[in-house]
């Protein structure tokens, strides 16, 4: 193997020594932040696919990748085509993805498209188990290869260790983490499993392979290339073995320190200068927050200071390009050959240049089409329908800036990083007295420390509004408080408050309303939401409220938001609701596409395919009575 591959770079020795073990080998790779992780995963996959020895090759379908995110996955797609040569066609997929799959291939009758994501996951390790990949035309992986094993916690770690012991005799394996970046324990609510999960499956390997663990490790830094974006690195190693909550807080002072320096002071995002530089940034830049509360209100300041951006939405939430509805309801064929697929496409308004050639292999691949010329449409719909849809079709996110919180970035990099100034440990107790995790604080400032490629900066948070969950349950609607426990003056969007049963403009025209959201509906625009009349829809929900764009309706909001600003404005048993007359402040998150029942998009006049674009909100708005505009005016 040459160290001149396409136009990628040069392995290091230590890159080169996880790329040349055989198929078979068991290798765990300690890799800290910007190692070329991804890079040294192309060339090992490429190794894996292209050995010299035909004996010692593996067909593509013969490995399984599996990542945490539709980003993951999707870089490392992008990253194969482009110095790939003979892993083009290795697939890399999330885990809610295989899992899924794993499910409908051993109880096709199964409803897994209702099941949570947790509950898919479960119901996957428990297949695995029961020998699923030996079934019909199934095949078990002869090498599996993981990223980010370090947030392997929970179910997704016990159905990975149920994948590897079940085929520990003939399968091989590649796994890269790093403990220092491990971020998501708070996914486990109690505080001493947490820390038991911590590391776990790194002991399980060793424990699990004993004799043939081969351990390795990439220490040198191929991301940050400035001293700035470099401040944070030394203290990785010490990251990677932390539990005491002393040292925790002694090493997260350190880096907050470091953070604070003045000279990477850049200003708050009220000061006009630092906006001017947002809005003529050419480079990408993230603002990174602590947590979901801090992003929203950052987002909310940028829109309306008139900086284009995207909020980075949950790594779980994977809404079907708009496109999708647009090709289904162009052609009333069955099947689509590659040049009438190229010719549909073409005709759809998009934000940004596809790739028709690489689409066309995903679907037909993901449909699974007979023959070798067609794209069968009905396989197509029911992907959607059964939120099968392959992940690498999905949009790619072309926003120059992305406000995120760590735990959403994490795995991603950035020319400029601006990381909201992080409170001091004595601040942390204050505001977490009972439960307050400070090796996972150090963790997670020391992942959005090193996410710059160059320029790293920290910035003043801003004030925050008063979030608060309905009941005080932790999966309640979440709304905008005061400090007196009836306050209500706003409500944080979710990812379905937006009805899917009817086409948007199913009362009036839903044709003009699918032109109108797919050529003058973009990310970042704002809607309000105004009340139709005041009827409530059923016991536990509130009265309909439409989506108003530039005066237009585009849709309408879902039963699941009405039983949310139910649950939000029923104070008590003894309270009565109001309902506001607007929510204000709403924004567009994407436009995508949805499958209801073909009998709704016929009645609409939208074909009988039952596809259809709808708009996704995010964001949180703020009610208003009419009378409080007429107080304004007057």
């Amino acid at each position: 193997m040459t160290d001149a591959y396409l136009d990628s770079p040069p392995l290091t020795d230590e890159q080169r020594a996880v790329v040349e073990q055989p198929w078979d080998a068991r290798v765990l790779v300690t890799a800290g932040a910007g190692a070329g992780k991804t890079h040294t995963l192309v060339r090992r996959l490429d190794a894996l696919c292209g050995h010299e020895d035909p004996d010692e090759a593996l067909e593509a379908t013969e490995i399984l990748v599996l990542t945490f995110s539709r980003a993951a996955a999707r870089e490392l797609r992008e990253r194969i085509a482009r110095h790939g040569e003979h892993a083009r066609r290795v697939r890399a997929q999330t885990f809610d993805a295989w899992a899924y799959g794993v499910l409908v291939q051993a109880y096709p009758d199964g409803e897994w498209a209702d099941a949570s994501f947790d509950e898919r996951i479960r119901a996957a390790a428990e297949a695995v188990e029961k020998g699923a990949l030996e079934a019909g035309d199934s095949v078990p992986p002869s090498h599996v290869v993981i990223d980010e094993v370090q947030d392997l916690l929970g179910d997704r770690r016990e159905l990975v260790e149920a994948l590897l012991d079940r085929y520990q005799d003939s399968c091989g394996f590649t796994v890269v983490g790093d403990a220092a970046q491990s971020v998501y324990g708070f996914q486990i609510e109690d505080a001493e499993e947490r820390n038991a999960e911590t590391g776990r499956f790194f002991d399980w390997l060793r424990a699990s392979f004993p004799d043939d663990l081969v351990e390795l490790r990439l220490t040198e830094n191929f991301r940050a290339v400035t001293p700035e974006a470099r401040i944070a690195l030394t203290h990785g190693p010490r990251l990677q073995t932390i539990r005491d909550a002393d040292e925790a807080g002694e090493l997260y002072e350190e880096l907050r320190d470091l953070l604070l320096d003045p000279v990477n002071a850049h200003g708050d995002l009220t000061d006009e200068y630092t906006l001017q530089g947002l809005r003529d940034l050419d480079d990408t830049c993230a603002v990174l927050t602590r947590d979901n509360r801090q992003a929203l209100v950052v987002s909310r300041l940028l829109h309306e200071n008139g900086v284009e951006h995207r909020l980075r939405r949950p790594l779980e939430e994977r809404p079907v390009p708009a496109w999708v509805a647009e090709l289904l309801r162009r052609t009333e064929a069955t099947g689509l050959t590659e040049e009438r697929f190229r010719s549909l496409l073409a005709e759809i308004p998009l934000r940004h240049e596809p790739n028709p050639a690489a689409l066309w292999t995903v679907l037909r691949r993901a449909t699974r089409s007979p023959g070798r010329t067609a794209l069968d449409l009905d396989r197509l719909r029911r992907l959607v329908a059964d939120g099968r849809f392959p992940d690498e079709a999905a949009d790619p996110e072309t926003a120059r800036i992305v406000v995120s919180t760590v735990h959403r970035a994490k795995g991603l990099e950035f020319d400029r990083v601006i990381v909201l100034a992080p409170p001091s440990v004595a601040e942390l107790r204050k505001q977490h007295p009972d439960e307050l995790d400070l090796p996972a604080e150090a963790r997670a400032l020391y992942v959005a420390m090193t996410r710059a490629r160059h320029d790293l900066y920290h910035m003043n948070p801003p004030e925050l509004p008063l979030f608060r969950r309905a009941g005080g349950r932790r999966g309640g609607r979440q709304y905008i408080g005061g400090w007196r426990s009836y306050d209500r003056y706003g409500i944080v969007a979710e990812a379905w408050d937006v009805c899917r049963d009817d086409p948007p403009g199913h009362r009036d025209d839903a044709a003009a309303a699918q032109t109108y959201l797919t050529e003058k509906v973009a990310p970042g625009h704002e809607v309000v939401l105004r009340r139709l009349h005041d009827l409530p829809m059923g016991e536990f929900q509130s009265p309909p409220y439409v989506l108003i764009h530039d005066g237009r309706e585009i849709g309408e909001v879902s039963e699941r938001f009405r039983q949310g600003l139910f649950q939000v404005q029923k104070v008590n048993r003894g309270w009565d609701p109001w309902w506001p007359d607007e929510i204000h402040g709403l924004r567009i998150d994407t436009l995508e596409t949805v499958a209801g029942s073909a009998a709704a998009g016929a009645n609409a006049g939208l074909g009988d395919r039952g596809v259809w674009v709808v708009p996704r909100l995010t964001g949180y708005g703020m009610f208003r009575r009419a009378h409080d505009d007429e107080e304004q005016s007057a």
